[in-house]
Protein backbone atom coordinates (compact mmCIF):
# COMPACT_ATOMS: atom_id res chain seq x y z
CA UNK A 1 0.00 0.00 0.00
CA UNK A 2 1.29 3.44 -0.89
CA UNK A 3 2.25 5.53 2.12
CA UNK A 4 0.56 8.52 0.42
CA UNK A 5 -2.84 6.83 0.35
CA UNK A 6 -4.14 8.76 3.36
CA UNK A 7 -2.46 12.04 2.44
CA UNK A 8 -4.67 14.99 1.59
CA UNK A 9 -3.90 16.03 -1.98
CA UNK A 10 -3.72 19.80 -2.41
CA UNK A 11 -4.31 21.39 -5.81
CA UNK A 12 -1.32 21.86 -8.08
CA UNK A 13 0.01 25.38 -8.34
CA UNK A 14 -1.15 27.12 -11.51
CA UNK A 15 1.70 29.62 -11.56
CA UNK A 16 5.26 28.76 -12.42
CA UNK A 17 7.62 28.07 -9.58
CA UNK A 18 10.24 30.60 -8.54
CA UNK A 19 13.60 30.44 -6.81
CA UNK A 20 12.07 30.85 -3.36
CA UNK A 21 9.52 28.06 -3.76
CA UNK A 22 12.14 25.77 -5.30
CA UNK A 23 14.49 26.42 -2.38
CA UNK A 24 11.67 25.79 0.10
CA UNK A 25 10.90 22.41 -1.45
CA UNK A 26 14.59 21.53 -1.48
CA UNK A 27 14.91 22.41 2.21
CA UNK A 28 11.83 20.32 3.03
CA UNK A 29 13.27 17.32 1.21
CA UNK A 30 16.70 17.73 2.77
CA UNK A 31 15.28 17.98 6.30
CA UNK A 32 13.03 14.97 5.74
CA UNK A 33 16.01 13.00 4.45
CA UNK A 34 17.94 13.82 7.63
CA UNK A 35 15.00 13.20 9.96
CA UNK A 36 14.11 9.82 8.46
CA UNK A 37 17.65 8.48 8.61
CA UNK A 38 19.20 5.85 6.37
CA UNK A 39 16.50 4.69 3.90
CA UNK A 40 15.74 0.99 4.24
CA UNK A 41 15.41 -1.44 1.37
CA UNK A 42 11.67 -1.60 2.06
CA UNK A 43 11.34 2.17 1.61
CA UNK A 44 13.28 2.15 -1.65
CA UNK A 45 11.31 -0.78 -3.10
CA UNK A 46 8.02 0.88 -2.13
CA UNK A 47 8.99 4.04 -4.02
CA UNK A 48 10.17 2.08 -7.07
CA UNK A 49 6.91 0.11 -7.07
CA UNK A 50 4.89 3.32 -7.02
CA UNK A 51 6.86 4.63 -10.00
CA UNK A 52 6.24 1.39 -11.91
CA UNK A 53 2.51 1.47 -11.13
CA UNK A 54 2.28 5.14 -12.12
CA UNK A 55 3.67 4.34 -15.57
CA UNK A 56 1.64 1.16 -16.08
CA UNK A 57 -1.69 2.72 -15.20
CA UNK A 58 -1.18 5.88 -17.29
CA UNK A 59 0.24 4.58 -20.59
CA UNK A 60 -2.60 6.04 -22.64
CA UNK A 61 -2.54 9.39 -20.84
CA UNK A 62 1.18 9.75 -21.51
CA UNK A 63 0.70 8.85 -25.17
CA UNK A 64 -2.12 11.40 -25.51
CA UNK A 65 -0.05 14.12 -23.83
CA UNK A 66 2.95 13.43 -26.05
CA UNK A 67 0.78 13.54 -29.17
CA UNK A 68 -0.64 16.89 -28.04
CA UNK A 69 2.85 18.29 -27.47
CA UNK A 70 4.24 17.06 -30.80
CA UNK A 71 1.09 17.50 -32.91
CA UNK A 72 2.03 14.16 -34.49
CA UNK A 73 3.76 11.36 -32.60
CA UNK A 74 3.65 7.60 -32.95
CA UNK A 75 1.54 5.92 -30.25
CA UNK A 76 3.83 2.89 -30.54
CA UNK A 77 6.98 4.96 -29.94
CA UNK A 78 5.38 6.78 -27.00
CA UNK A 79 4.23 3.62 -25.23
CA UNK A 80 7.30 1.50 -25.94
CA UNK A 81 10.10 4.01 -25.44
CA UNK A 82 8.56 6.50 -23.03
CA UNK A 83 6.68 4.02 -20.81
CA UNK A 84 7.70 0.38 -21.26
CA UNK A 85 11.46 0.95 -21.47
CA UNK A 86 11.57 2.88 -18.16
CA UNK A 87 9.32 0.25 -16.56
CA UNK A 88 11.87 -2.42 -17.52
CA UNK A 89 14.68 -0.31 -16.05
CA UNK A 90 12.75 0.25 -12.83
CA UNK A 91 12.07 -3.48 -12.51
CA UNK A 92 15.79 -4.14 -12.90
CA UNK A 93 16.53 -1.64 -10.14
CA UNK A 94 13.92 -3.22 -7.89
CA UNK A 95 15.48 -6.66 -8.42
CA UNK A 96 19.06 -5.57 -7.70
CA UNK A 97 18.91 -2.78 -5.13
CA UNK A 98 19.31 -5.17 -2.19
CA UNK A 99 22.61 -6.48 -3.55
CA UNK A 100 23.92 -3.00 -4.31
CA UNK A 101 23.20 -1.86 -0.76
CA UNK A 102 25.52 -4.51 0.69
CA UNK A 103 28.98 -3.51 1.84
CA UNK A 104 31.76 -4.02 -0.69
CA UNK A 105 34.83 -5.58 0.92
CA UNK A 106 38.13 -3.98 -0.06
CA UNK A 107 40.47 -6.08 2.08
CA UNK A 108 42.78 -4.55 4.68
CA UNK A 109 46.52 -4.65 4.02
CA UNK A 110 48.66 -7.50 5.27
CA UNK A 111 49.26 -8.17 8.12
CA UNK A 112 46.43 -6.03 9.52
CA UNK A 113 43.90 -8.17 7.68
CA UNK A 114 45.05 -11.12 9.80
CA UNK A 115 44.60 -9.14 13.01
CA UNK A 116 40.92 -8.23 12.69
CA UNK A 117 41.02 -5.08 10.55
CA UNK A 118 37.93 -4.44 8.42
CA UNK A 119 38.08 -2.36 5.21
CA UNK A 120 34.97 -1.94 3.09
CA UNK A 121 32.93 0.53 1.08
CA UNK A 122 29.22 1.09 1.40
CA UNK A 123 27.11 3.24 -0.85
CA UNK A 124 25.42 6.01 1.09
CA UNK A 125 22.59 8.17 -0.32
CA UNK A 126 23.61 11.70 -1.23
CA UNK A 127 20.42 13.45 -0.13
CA UNK A 128 18.42 15.41 -2.71
CA UNK A 129 19.06 14.86 -6.43
CA UNK A 130 17.92 17.43 -8.99
CA UNK A 131 16.89 16.12 -12.42
CA UNK A 132 16.52 18.33 -15.50
CA UNK A 133 14.91 16.28 -18.28
CA UNK A 134 14.54 17.05 -22.01
CA UNK A 135 11.67 17.07 -24.47
CA UNK A 136 12.60 14.31 -26.93
CA UNK A 137 11.73 11.35 -24.67
CA UNK A 138 10.47 13.32 -21.70
CA UNK A 139 9.05 10.42 -19.70
CA UNK A 140 11.87 7.94 -20.22
CA UNK A 141 14.57 10.54 -19.61
CA UNK A 142 12.87 11.62 -16.40
CA UNK A 143 12.09 8.22 -14.94
CA UNK A 144 15.43 6.60 -15.81
CA UNK A 145 17.62 8.88 -13.65
CA UNK A 146 14.75 9.18 -11.16
CA UNK A 147 14.78 5.42 -10.67
CA UNK A 148 18.53 5.49 -10.04
CA UNK A 149 18.09 8.30 -7.52
CA UNK A 150 15.37 6.40 -5.64
CA UNK A 151 17.23 3.07 -5.75
CA UNK A 152 20.24 4.83 -4.22
CA UNK A 153 18.02 6.12 -1.39
CA UNK A 154 17.75 9.78 -2.38
CA UNK A 155 14.93 12.27 -2.59
CA UNK A 156 14.40 13.91 -5.98
CA UNK A 157 13.25 17.17 -7.54
CA UNK A 158 12.45 17.23 -11.26
CA UNK A 159 12.41 20.08 -13.79
CA UNK A 160 10.83 18.75 -17.01
CA UNK A 161 11.05 20.54 -20.34
CA UNK A 162 8.77 23.48 -21.08
CA UNK A 163 8.71 22.38 -24.75
CA UNK A 164 6.42 19.46 -23.83
CA UNK A 165 3.98 21.29 -21.52
CA UNK A 166 1.18 18.70 -21.61
CA UNK A 167 3.54 15.86 -20.72
CA UNK A 168 5.31 17.91 -18.06
CA UNK A 169 1.99 18.88 -16.47
CA UNK A 170 0.86 15.25 -16.50
CA UNK A 171 4.07 14.10 -14.80
CA UNK A 172 3.62 16.80 -12.16
CA UNK A 173 0.02 15.74 -11.52
CA UNK A 174 0.74 12.02 -11.30
CA UNK A 175 3.84 12.36 -9.12
CA UNK A 176 2.04 14.84 -6.87
CA UNK A 177 -0.80 12.33 -6.43
CA UNK A 178 1.56 9.40 -5.81
CA UNK A 179 4.36 10.82 -3.66
CA UNK A 180 4.66 13.21 -0.78
CA UNK A 181 6.52 16.39 -1.78
CA UNK A 182 9.35 15.48 0.59
CA UNK A 183 9.88 12.29 -1.47
CA UNK A 184 9.64 13.48 -5.10
CA UNK A 185 8.59 16.90 -6.38
CA UNK A 186 8.11 18.34 -9.87
CA UNK A 187 8.87 21.96 -10.73
CA UNK A 188 7.40 23.29 -13.98
CA UNK A 189 8.14 26.53 -15.77
CA UNK A 190 10.18 28.17 -18.50
CA UNK A 191 13.88 29.03 -18.87
CA UNK A 192 13.90 31.36 -15.85
CA UNK A 193 12.59 28.56 -13.65
CA UNK A 194 15.14 26.15 -15.12
CA UNK A 195 17.91 28.64 -14.34
CA UNK A 196 16.69 29.03 -10.75
CA UNK A 197 16.40 25.26 -10.43
CA UNK A 198 19.98 24.64 -11.60
CA UNK A 199 21.26 27.24 -9.15
CA UNK A 200 20.02 25.31 -6.10
CA UNK A 201 22.34 23.52 -3.67
CA UNK A 202 21.39 19.98 -4.64
CA UNK A 203 23.55 17.09 -3.52
CA UNK A 204 23.78 16.08 -7.18
CA UNK A 205 22.29 17.41 -10.42
CA UNK A 206 21.48 15.28 -13.47
CA UNK A 207 21.02 17.17 -16.73
CA UNK A 208 20.00 15.62 -20.04
CA UNK A 209 20.05 17.96 -23.02
CA UNK A 210 22.22 19.94 -25.39
CA UNK A 211 25.91 20.74 -24.78
CA UNK A 212 25.22 24.45 -25.31
CA UNK A 213 22.73 24.45 -22.42
CA UNK A 214 24.95 22.20 -20.31
CA UNK A 215 27.55 24.98 -20.14
CA UNK A 216 25.00 27.23 -18.40
CA UNK A 217 23.97 24.38 -16.10
CA UNK A 218 27.60 23.83 -15.07
CA UNK A 219 28.09 27.52 -14.32
CA UNK A 220 24.97 27.59 -12.15
CA UNK A 221 25.89 24.38 -10.33
CA UNK A 222 29.44 25.61 -9.71
CA UNK A 223 28.15 28.36 -7.40
CA UNK A 224 27.22 25.65 -4.87
CA UNK A 225 29.87 23.08 -5.88
CA UNK A 226 27.09 20.73 -6.95
CA UNK A 227 28.43 17.57 -8.66
CA UNK A 228 26.94 16.87 -12.07
CA UNK A 229 25.94 14.07 -14.36
CA UNK A 230 25.61 15.42 -17.91
CA UNK A 231 23.91 13.27 -20.53
CA UNK A 232 24.38 15.24 -23.74
CA UNK A 233 24.35 14.50 -27.43
CA UNK A 234 26.81 14.72 -30.23
CA UNK A 235 27.19 13.67 -33.81
CA UNK A 236 27.00 9.87 -33.58
CA UNK A 237 28.69 8.28 -36.62
CA UNK A 238 27.81 5.06 -38.43
CA UNK A 239 30.58 3.17 -40.23
CA UNK A 240 29.66 0.56 -42.82
CA UNK A 241 32.77 -1.58 -42.97
CA UNK A 242 34.11 -4.77 -44.46
CA UNK A 243 31.67 -7.66 -44.65
CA UNK A 244 28.65 -5.59 -43.66
CA UNK A 245 25.16 -6.77 -44.53
CA UNK A 246 24.22 -3.50 -46.23
CA UNK A 247 20.47 -4.11 -46.23
CA UNK A 248 20.44 -4.91 -42.50
CA UNK A 249 22.70 -1.93 -41.79
CA UNK A 250 20.35 0.44 -43.62
CA UNK A 251 17.24 -0.99 -41.96
CA UNK A 252 18.68 -0.69 -38.46
CA UNK A 253 20.16 2.74 -39.10
CA UNK A 254 16.96 4.21 -40.52
CA UNK A 255 14.73 2.56 -37.94
CA UNK A 256 16.37 4.89 -35.42
CA UNK A 257 16.75 7.80 -37.84
CA UNK A 258 12.98 7.83 -38.45
CA UNK A 259 11.94 6.99 -34.88
CA UNK A 260 10.65 10.16 -33.21
CA UNK A 261 11.76 11.92 -36.42
CA UNK A 262 15.40 11.30 -35.49
CA UNK A 263 15.12 13.30 -32.26
CA UNK A 264 17.18 10.87 -30.20
CA UNK A 265 20.48 11.70 -28.54
CA UNK A 266 21.80 8.32 -29.74
CA UNK A 267 20.42 8.64 -33.29
CA UNK A 268 22.81 8.17 -36.22
CA UNK A 269 23.96 11.62 -37.34
CA UNK A 270 26.23 10.83 -40.29
CA UNK A 271 27.28 7.65 -42.08
CA UNK A 272 30.50 6.47 -43.72
CA UNK A 273 30.02 4.14 -46.68
CA UNK A 274 32.41 2.89 -49.36
CA UNK A 275 32.06 4.83 -52.62
CA UNK A 276 31.24 1.58 -54.43
CA UNK A 277 28.22 1.08 -52.12
CA UNK A 278 26.86 4.64 -52.11
CA UNK A 279 24.13 4.23 -54.73
CA UNK A 280 22.92 0.96 -53.22
CA UNK A 281 22.87 2.60 -49.79
CA UNK A 282 20.69 5.46 -51.06
CA UNK A 283 18.37 3.06 -52.89
CA UNK A 284 17.96 0.84 -49.81
CA UNK A 285 17.28 3.88 -47.62
CA UNK A 286 14.56 5.08 -49.99
CA UNK A 287 13.06 1.59 -50.14
CA UNK A 288 13.03 1.42 -46.34
CA UNK A 289 11.05 4.65 -46.04
CA UNK A 290 8.64 3.68 -48.82
CA UNK A 291 7.97 0.17 -47.51
CA UNK A 292 7.66 1.13 -43.84
CA UNK A 293 5.82 4.43 -44.14
CA UNK A 294 4.54 4.97 -47.67
CA UNK A 295 3.42 8.57 -47.47
CA UNK A 296 4.46 10.57 -44.43
CA UNK A 297 2.01 13.44 -44.30
CA UNK A 298 -0.89 11.58 -42.67
CA UNK A 299 1.00 8.54 -41.43
CA UNK A 300 0.52 8.11 -37.64
CA UNK A 301 3.75 6.11 -37.36
CA UNK A 302 5.91 9.00 -38.60
CA UNK A 303 6.24 11.79 -36.08
CA UNK A 304 6.83 15.52 -36.11
CA UNK A 305 9.81 17.58 -35.18
CA UNK A 306 8.99 19.09 -31.78
CA UNK A 307 8.17 22.60 -33.07
CA UNK A 308 8.45 24.94 -36.03
CA UNK A 309 11.70 26.50 -34.78
CA UNK A 310 13.53 23.19 -34.63
CA UNK A 311 12.04 22.11 -37.95
CA UNK A 312 13.27 25.34 -39.49
CA UNK A 313 16.74 24.75 -38.08
CA UNK A 314 17.00 21.30 -39.71
CA UNK A 315 15.47 22.56 -42.96
CA UNK A 316 18.11 25.30 -43.04
CA UNK A 317 20.85 22.64 -43.00
CA UNK A 318 19.25 20.98 -46.02
CA UNK A 319 18.70 24.29 -47.81
CA UNK A 320 22.32 25.29 -47.27
CA UNK A 321 23.38 21.95 -48.77
CA UNK A 322 21.25 22.73 -51.85
CA UNK A 323 22.72 26.22 -52.07
CA UNK A 324 26.29 24.93 -51.88
CA UNK A 325 25.68 22.40 -54.63
CA UNK A 326 25.83 19.22 -52.60
CA UNK A 327 23.79 16.26 -53.73
CA UNK A 328 20.60 16.08 -51.66
CA UNK A 329 18.31 13.04 -51.66
CA UNK A 330 14.87 13.32 -50.06
CA UNK A 331 13.64 9.83 -49.18
CA UNK A 332 9.96 10.76 -49.50
CA UNK A 333 8.19 13.14 -51.85
CA UNK A 334 5.01 14.19 -50.05
CA UNK A 335 6.65 16.61 -47.57
CA UNK A 336 9.01 19.32 -48.76
CA UNK A 337 11.15 21.86 -46.96
CA UNK A 338 8.29 24.36 -46.69
CA UNK A 339 6.57 24.46 -43.29
CA UNK A 340 3.36 22.33 -43.27
CA UNK A 341 0.25 23.86 -41.72
CA UNK A 342 -0.97 20.96 -39.56
CA UNK A 343 2.29 19.53 -38.18
CA UNK A 344 6.07 19.90 -38.14
CA UNK A 345 7.00 16.80 -40.10
CA UNK A 346 10.11 16.76 -42.28
CA UNK A 347 11.03 14.03 -44.74
CA UNK A 348 14.13 11.89 -44.09
CA UNK A 349 16.82 13.49 -46.24
CA UNK A 350 20.39 12.59 -47.16
CA UNK A 351 23.15 15.10 -47.90
CA UNK A 352 25.98 13.43 -49.81
CA UNK A 353 29.63 14.26 -49.09
CA UNK A 354 29.24 17.67 -47.47
CA UNK A 355 32.40 19.52 -46.49
CA UNK A 356 33.39 19.66 -42.85
CA UNK A 357 32.27 23.30 -42.57
CA UNK A 358 28.73 22.61 -43.81
CA UNK A 359 26.07 23.27 -41.17
CA UNK A 360 24.91 19.67 -41.32
CA UNK A 361 28.42 18.57 -40.31
CA UNK A 362 29.02 21.24 -37.67
CA UNK A 363 25.94 20.84 -35.49
CA UNK A 364 24.14 17.83 -34.07
CA UNK A 365 21.22 17.36 -36.47
CA UNK A 366 18.69 15.95 -33.97
CA UNK A 367 16.18 15.31 -36.72
CA UNK A 368 15.49 13.18 -39.81
CA UNK A 369 18.32 14.53 -41.99
CA UNK A 370 21.62 12.68 -42.35
CA UNK A 371 25.00 13.33 -43.92
CA UNK A 372 26.54 10.47 -45.92
CA UNK A 373 30.28 10.43 -46.59
CA UNK A 374 32.22 8.07 -48.81
CA UNK A 375 35.61 6.77 -47.70
CA UNK A 376 38.56 4.74 -48.95
CA UNK A 377 40.06 3.25 -45.80
CA UNK A 378 39.24 2.91 -42.13
CA UNK A 379 42.28 4.97 -41.08
CA UNK A 380 40.83 8.09 -42.70
CA UNK A 381 37.48 7.46 -40.99
CA UNK A 382 39.11 7.25 -37.55
CA UNK A 383 41.09 10.42 -38.28
CA UNK A 384 37.92 12.35 -39.23
CA UNK A 385 35.99 11.13 -36.20
CA UNK A 386 38.84 12.03 -33.86
CA UNK A 387 39.05 15.52 -35.39
CA UNK A 388 35.55 16.30 -34.09
CA UNK A 389 33.94 16.33 -30.67
CA UNK A 390 33.60 12.96 -28.97
CA UNK A 391 30.17 11.45 -29.70
CA UNK A 392 27.73 9.79 -27.32
CA UNK A 393 27.82 6.61 -29.41
CA UNK A 394 29.55 5.12 -32.44
CA UNK A 395 28.08 2.39 -34.64
CA UNK A 396 29.96 -0.09 -36.81
CA UNK A 397 28.46 -2.57 -39.26
CA UNK A 398 30.71 -5.31 -40.57
CA UNK A 399 32.57 -8.50 -39.74
CA UNK A 400 36.20 -7.39 -39.83
CA UNK A 401 37.75 -8.09 -36.43
CA UNK A 402 40.69 -5.88 -37.35
CA UNK A 403 38.42 -2.91 -38.15
CA UNK A 404 36.35 -3.43 -35.02
CA UNK A 405 39.46 -3.51 -32.85
CA UNK A 406 40.97 -0.48 -34.56
CA UNK A 407 37.83 1.59 -34.08
CA UNK A 408 37.32 0.36 -30.51
CA UNK A 409 40.86 1.26 -29.44
CA UNK A 410 41.55 4.35 -31.55
CA UNK A 411 38.33 6.37 -31.32
CA UNK A 412 36.67 7.71 -28.19
CA UNK A 413 32.90 7.71 -27.69
CA UNK A 414 30.44 7.22 -24.87
CA UNK A 415 29.57 3.76 -26.19
CA UNK A 416 30.20 1.58 -29.24
CA UNK A 417 27.74 -0.84 -30.83
CA UNK A 418 28.60 -3.39 -33.51
CA UNK A 419 25.95 -4.41 -36.07
CA UNK A 420 23.11 -2.48 -34.49
CA UNK A 421 22.03 0.99 -33.42
CA UNK A 422 21.59 2.12 -29.79
CA UNK A 423 21.26 -1.49 -28.60
CA UNK A 424 23.38 -0.76 -25.53
CA UNK A 425 20.77 1.62 -24.13
CA UNK A 426 18.43 -1.35 -23.55
CA UNK A 427 21.06 -3.20 -21.51
CA UNK A 428 20.46 -2.20 -17.89
CA UNK A 429 23.73 -3.90 -16.93
CA UNK A 430 25.69 -1.27 -18.88
CA UNK A 431 26.27 2.43 -18.22
CA UNK A 432 24.80 5.11 -20.46
CA UNK A 433 27.04 8.12 -20.59
CA UNK A 434 29.10 10.39 -22.77
CA UNK A 435 32.67 11.59 -22.76
CA UNK A 436 33.94 15.11 -23.27
CA UNK A 437 31.46 17.12 -25.33
CA UNK A 438 28.84 14.34 -25.10
CA UNK A 439 28.71 14.31 -21.32
CA UNK A 440 30.19 13.22 -18.03
CA UNK A 441 29.11 10.52 -15.61
CA UNK A 442 26.52 7.89 -16.40
CA UNK A 443 23.29 6.32 -15.29
CA UNK A 444 21.40 3.03 -15.77
CA UNK A 445 21.62 0.05 -13.46
CA UNK A 446 24.43 -0.24 -10.95
CA UNK A 447 26.40 2.54 -12.64
CA UNK A 448 23.52 4.94 -11.99
CA UNK A 449 23.11 3.68 -8.42
CA UNK A 450 26.80 4.27 -7.80
CA UNK A 451 26.78 7.66 -9.57
CA UNK A 452 24.04 8.92 -7.23
CA UNK A 453 25.59 7.49 -4.07
CA UNK A 454 28.61 8.35 -1.97
CA UNK A 455 31.08 5.47 -1.83
CA UNK A 456 31.98 5.80 1.85
CA UNK A 457 35.26 4.21 2.91
CA UNK A 458 34.89 2.40 6.24
CA UNK A 459 37.92 1.12 8.15
CA UNK A 460 37.88 -0.49 11.59
CA UNK A 461 41.27 -1.10 13.16
CA UNK A 462 42.05 -4.56 14.45
CA UNK A 463 44.32 -5.64 17.30
CA UNK A 464 47.35 -3.72 16.05
CA UNK A 465 47.69 -0.11 14.86
CA UNK A 466 50.53 1.30 12.77
CA UNK A 467 50.11 4.77 14.27
CA UNK A 468 52.68 4.27 17.09
CA UNK A 469 55.38 3.75 14.45
CA UNK A 470 54.79 7.26 13.08
CA UNK A 471 54.91 9.27 16.33
CA UNK A 472 57.79 11.47 17.49
CA UNK A 473 60.56 11.41 18.47
CA UNK A 474 61.65 9.90 15.15
CA UNK A 475 64.73 7.68 14.99
CA UNK A 476 66.95 6.43 12.20
CA UNK A 477 66.24 2.89 13.34
CA UNK A 478 62.50 3.31 12.86
CA UNK A 479 63.00 5.05 9.50
CA UNK A 480 65.19 2.20 8.25
CA UNK A 481 62.61 -0.34 9.42
CA UNK A 482 59.81 1.47 7.58
CA UNK A 483 61.97 1.83 4.46
CA UNK A 484 62.55 -1.91 4.53
CA UNK A 485 58.88 -2.79 5.06
CA UNK A 486 57.26 -0.11 2.89
CA UNK A 487 59.90 0.71 0.28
Amino acid sequence: MSNTENRVITPLFDADANAQSIAATLNTQRQSFIDDGYPTLKTRIDRLDRLIDLLRVNKQRFSDALRADYRARSHFDSVVFDVLVPIESLKYLRKNTANWMKKESRGAKFPLNLLGADAHVFYQPLGVVGIVSPWNFPVQLTFSPLGNAISAGNRAMIKPSELTPETSALMAELIHNTFAPEEIAVVNGGPDVASAFCGQAFNHLVFTGAPSVAKHVMRAAAENLVPLTLELGGKCPVIIGEGADLKAAVERTFTFKTMNAGQICLAPDYTYVKASQLEEFIQLARQFVESNFGTLNDNPDYGSVINARHRGRIASYIQEAHDRGYRVEALADDIGLAQPESHNKLAPTLVINPDSDAKIMCDEIFGPAMAVKTYDNIDSVCTEINAGERPLALYYFGSSKAEIQQIKLNTTSGGMVVNDIAAHVLQDTMPLGGVGHSGMGSYHGFDGFRQLSHAKAYYKQGLVSLTPYFKAPHTDKMLKLLEKVMG
